[in-house]
């Protein structure tokens, strides 16, 4: 089982000490990348939940060699300690709470002297625990002694409506967290220890507050709100909060006599734009971005504040001039800045799953880290003909739709991206209305042609377009140029379903609008044989009694087409337009088609009040057998009898209606009986999908060699995916190959491991909540006697607990 497909950007990463490594929270591992060439290189694996924070271990002052520990902590309720450089866990706490953010303050501050007494190190947690009598989690600000395993006592710094993230000062002075429309911040003892005592201090605003920052020598803090504002607090802490002979209070003064007057404008001057008690000198407002504000961070001499927000554009700030340089054309919301050891290096997260490693000063982005970007939004109008998922089964590649108007092609073997292309010339503008979808992508079935469909919105009524676009590849760099663009292919109406010959440049639209039409390619050829220019033209349009045509689909040798016409199946001859033949009647409307095998069957999908799944047999054109089912995909094996359902684990009758995401099942069935023959629990199954790809066989990989030549590939609503062999008895965990062109200092591999490779490791434990999980089933002692001869024990004593297992047991009172 091959899993990819990850998160990288629901924590903020962190670089090594050296700056040639970038450690980032994906999913249940810590994800090692290279900063020189954006290539995985390793994976911490042991957490069974979401990890939430990783914190690099500073080197110390003197010391030569470059320190390779981390700490990270986990939504499955322990803090780890790993050397990274080997993958290698060395220490686990357990909390027993989630936990979802983490904080040392000791490492920020001075580095001791590598021959200094080594103190406790203590780390600031924010866990999520339960409310009574409720389900709702709440956080909770904890202190943990990391060197004793513990935390300390029953000490509580704070509680918070919801667990969220702990901010850090790059001195380590103070921490603190937003709430609503104020800040909750502590100011860190010196000398830590379990008994210590804190000063908290907070800050307010008239709106809800998104991130905070803190400055990194001077007591100054910025925080951003949800309308674009930056707030600027200087002299943070440096007054108590009473101050001379009064007491403010909002626009009113307590004098010590207990009478209350109107604050003077002396008082305004003293402390401009502070509310009420606050504990800071100033309060300074900044506005540029339109948006809520997500990042904030100052630069390692203070003098610029870094800022993004939702729409995509990395904002520097000059503190004492105000001006402003930009980072534009991000395309994507910014989630996270991180910066490195080395200056010139520093890091932003975005929405759209990358990150990008920026040149400092300059903000030039030198490379990015990708993963599958998330699905578009997609309006209400387009959600019954929308499915932004195509593979390439030939080369095991997804074709995802994404959000800024893009199909990103994807690589499930190799877990990175392949190319991208932009579907639509039109800058992204995160959070503004959606008024152009690209809701459709079909790929032919030896990948070289690409086509989509494109939504325009009306505006009140008027002005709405459909464009159909057909893709060509070319063969030297793998990237896409645009054939041909037709507008409004069926006029007014949605496409349903898009269709590719299998052997020849055609392919079938059906629509809403009663019809379908045949498309072909017309190449002109230069006197070298090369194309000079191709375009798709219509061959033929055809209709079944004005229905709605639903779904397509072309048989193995592309002899039949197969078009639904709502609750009918009609077979077309698709060369000369004729139909062939019209299959029984369903139900409910049809939703999908497709061919088994060698096309002896075809298999359709129904949803509604009555949701069937049904074999059609091709010979007889005759239903073989059905069962009620509400199959959200299918996939057919190319050269096999056997196809996979990912069907939906409860009542979906009215999924249209609804957008929660719910489990599923994948069930295996063969042509033969409806009884299925494996079935595997699947994750996140709404608006997933199922393809049976090739792997590579040809690789000489020792991993290659036990692979299948046809995995089954399943991608959930997140767009986390697995491959795995449907019909093997057991999901045997595998890791995507890292990069292989690494030196071995980068690399990470000393001593025996740099001359002889890394030993294989062996897992004691499987993973926790898994993507997809299999059913058990079969008897006990089928595997009995599976495994090396040379690790099973003598016979003498395998025989005995065969027999006995066979046996019932009974008690038996002897007189």
């Amino acid at each position: 089982m091959i899993r990819g497909g990850k998160n990288y950007v629901a924590s903020p990463p962190a670089f090594s000490n050296d700056a040639k490594k970038i450690l980032i929270c994906s999913a249940n591992t810590v994800s090692i990348f290279s900063t020189s060439t954006g290539l995985l290189i390793g994976e911490l694996e042991g957490h069974t939940a979401q990890v939430s924070s990783v914190i690099v271990v500073p080197a110390t002052s003197g010391g030569s060699k470059v320190l390779c520990y981390c700490w990270t902590s986990s939504l499955d309720g322990t803090i780890r300690y790993w050397d990274f450089a080997v993958s290698e866990l060395i220490k686990t706490i357990d909390i027993r709470f989630p936990v979802y953010s983490m904080v040392i303050p000791s490492f920020l501050s001075q580095p001791r002297e590598g021959n200094a007494k080594p103190r406790d190190i203590f780390a600031y947690i924010c866990t999520a625990q339960e409310k009574e009598q409720t389900a709702n989690l709440f956080g909770r600000i904890q202190k943990c002694n990391l060197s004793q395993s513990r935390l300390v006592g029953n000490l509580i710094l704070g509680e918070t409506e919801t667990p969220g993230p702990i901010a850090i000062s790059p001195s380590g002075k103070y921490i603190g967290i937003q709430e609503k429309r104020k800040l909750r911040i502590w100011e860190t003892p010196n000398k830590d220890s379990d008994h210590a005592s804190y000063k908290k201090i907070r800050l307010h605003h008239t709106k809800s507050l998104t991130t905070l920052a803190f400055h990194p020598t001077e007591s100054i803090i910025a925080a951003g709100d949800v309308t674009g504002r930056i707030l600027i607090w200087r002299g943070v802490g440096h007054r108590g909060i009473s101050g001379g002979n009064s007491l403010i209070s909002g626009g009113l003064v307590k004098h010590t006599n207990g009478k209350l007057g109107v604050r003077g404008y002396g008082d305004a001057e003293e402390r401009p734009g502070v509310r009420g008690n606050d504990d800071a000198d100033s309060c300074t407002t900044c506005h540029w971005h339109p948006g809520q504000v997500d990042v904030l961070f100052f630069s390692s001499d203070g003098a610029y504040l870094y800022s993004g927000g939702r729409e995509g554009v990395l904002v520097v700030w000059q503190l004492d001039t105000g001006k402003k340089k930009f980072l534009p054309r991000i395309g994507s919301p910014l989630l996270h800045y991180i910066s490195s050891p080395d200056p010139t290096m520093s890091s932003i997260s975005c929405a759209d799953n990358q990150i990008h490693i920026l040149k400092m000063p300059s903000l030039e982005i030198q490379r990015s880290i990708s993963g599958i970007k998330p699905h578009t939004s997609v309006p209400e109008m387009y959600k019954g003909s929308s499915r932004g998922i195509a593979f390439d089964q030939s080369s095991a590649v997804a074709s995802v739709c994404t959000d800024n108007y893009c199909v990103q092609f994807y690589s499930l073997l190799h877990d990175q991206e392949v190319t991208e292309v932009r579907i639509c010339e039109r800058n992204h503008q995160p959070g503004e209305e959606v008024t152009i979808v690209v809701n459709l992508v079909s790929l032919s079935w030896d990948g070289s042609t690409m086509c989509t469909v494109e939504s325009r919105s009306p505006e009140e009524g008027i002005g709405g377009l459909q464009s159909l676009k057909f893709w060509s590849r070319s063969p030297h760099d793998k990237s896409f140029s645009l054939s041909t663009v037709i507008y409004d292919p069926h006029r007014e109406a949605a496409i349903s379903d898009i269709a590719f010959h299998p052997n020849r440049p055609m392919a079938v639209t059906s629509s809403y609008g009663s019809d379908f039409k045949v498309w072909v390619c017309s190449e002109t050829q230069q006197k070298d044989q090369m194309p000079l220019s191709s375009g798709w033209t219509c061959h033929a349009v055809a209709s079944y009694k004005k229905k709605q045509m639903t779904a397509a689909t072309f048989s193995g040798d592309g002899s039949v087409l197969a078009v639904a016409a709502e609750t009918v199946i009609t077979l077309w001859d698709p060369d000369r337009n004729i139909l062939v033949a019209v299959i029984g009647e369903t139900v409910e409307p049809i939703t999908t088609l497709s061919f088994v095998g060698k096309s002896k069957y075809l298999v359709s999908t129904s949803h509604g009040s009555n949701p069937l799944l049904c074999l059609w047999s091709m010979s007889s054109l005759a239903l073989s057998w059905s069962c009620k089912l509400f199959a959200q995909d299918i996939a057919c094996s190319l050269d096999g009898t056997t196809f996979a359902v990912l069907a939906m684990s409860s009542d979906h009758s009215q999924s249209d209606k609804t957008s929660q995401i719910s489990d599923g099942i994948i069930i295996i069935f063969t042509v033969e009986k409806p009884v299925p023959v494996a079935t595997w629990f699947a994750k996140k199954a709404t608006a997933g999908a199922l393809a049976f790809v090739q792997s590579n066989t040809g690789s000489e990989e020792s991993m290659a060699d036990e692979k299948p030549n046809e995995l089954l590939a399943y991608m959930n609503n997140d767009r986390e995916y697995v491959l795995f062999d449907p019909l093997g008895k057991e999901a045997i965990e595998r890791s995507v190959p890292h990069e292989t062109a690494v030196g071995l200092e980068e690399a990470g591999r000393f001593g025996y491991a740099s001359v002889y490779g890394e030993l294989p490791e062996f897992k004691l434990e499987e993973r926790q909540d898994p993507l997809i999980s299999s059913v058990p089933r079969g008897r006990t002692w089928d595997t009995l006697f599976s495994g090396p001869s040379h690790t099973l024990p003598p016979m003498t004593k395998l025989c005995a607990v065969f027999l006995e297992s066979l046996l019932e047991r009974r008690n038996v009172e002897v007189e």
